[in-house]
């Protein structure tokens, strides 16, 4: 049995992945925004552990989740799975004045695995769009450029791949990976996706719980179980750097290796 954290597990994949672990007989804490999104996510996998609230899009409400993972923890996995997509016309700020894309696709992820103790098994979720990303460390807020939502979110898929191999080289001990699941047909991919939630989880279920020789792996992109070529700019370990000291500086709080 491993014990595991889902971030975004109210609904959609994350909470398919949950439901899958929690029914194979593995410790799950889920993860929702708000307290009545919990609540929604403790009906729909019941056999889950618990659940811990907090809003992504908030730095403070991240910190607070750190300290409720810690609490409920330690844990063997963590599958960063929480994100929002990029349908926005112009860039919402957050409290912490950040766009809001960058701070809960890339940063919050970032802050967590700063702030927590490190897993056995680290899964970061990407986007096949992380192809089309751009590392813009020098604008991550969209200040000096004209605002392109579906830009933004390919650039924090991308930046989520580059903290996967980060991590991967700074931490050895630890297996981590990214994990493209996907378009999957749930409330942010969309109706006209063109796979179900079953396709979207294996992946996930697999790198979290398989000691095969292909699951034991790290610092690689996944889709379908099987590693793919990611994005060049992912693997260039000075803009992976730049990724690290930008989060450090936002949130003062650096990565250690």
């Amino acid at each position: 049995m491993a014990t595991i954290l889902i971030t975004g597990s109210s609904d959609g994949i994350g909470r398919h992945t949950a439901q899958i672990l929690a029914a194979d007989g593995h410790r799950v804490t889920l993860h929702a925004r708000t307290e009545r999104r919990a609540e929604d996510a403790l009906k729909a996998v019941s056999q889950a552990h618990g659940v811990i609230v907090g809003d992504l899009a908030s730095l403070a409400q991240t910190r607070g989740l750190a300290v409720q993972a810690i609490e409920a923890g330690p844990f063997d996995v963590v599958i960063h799975n929480a994100g929002i997509g990029g349908g926005q016309s112009a860039p919402v700020i957050t409290e912490d004045g950040l766009e809001r894309i960058f701070q809960v696709n890339t940063l919050a992820p970032y802050l967590l695995t700063a702030l927590m103790p490190t897993p056995s098994r680290l899964i970061y979720l990407t986007s096949g769009l992380e192809a089309d990303g751009r590392a813009r460390l020098d604008d991550p807020q969209w200040q000096n450029r004209q605002w392109d939502g579906m830009q933004a979110y390919s650039d924090s898929k991308l930046y989520d791949v580059m903290l996967a191999f980060a991590v991967a080289r700074l931490r050895p001990g630890t297996l981590s990976n990214a994990v493209d699941p996907g378009w999957i047909r749930t409330r942010l991919g969309g109706p006209d996706a063109t796979d179900d939630l079953p396709e979207g989880a294996e992946t996930q279920v697999w790198l979290a719980t398989s000691e095969e020789p292909a699951a034991t792996v790290t610092g690689h992109y996944f889709k379908r179980r099987t590693a793919l070529p990611a994005n060049p700019q992912a693997y260039d370990e000075g803009l992976q750097e730049q990724l690290l000291t930008l989060c450090a500086d936002l949130t003062g709080v650096k990565l250690q290796a």
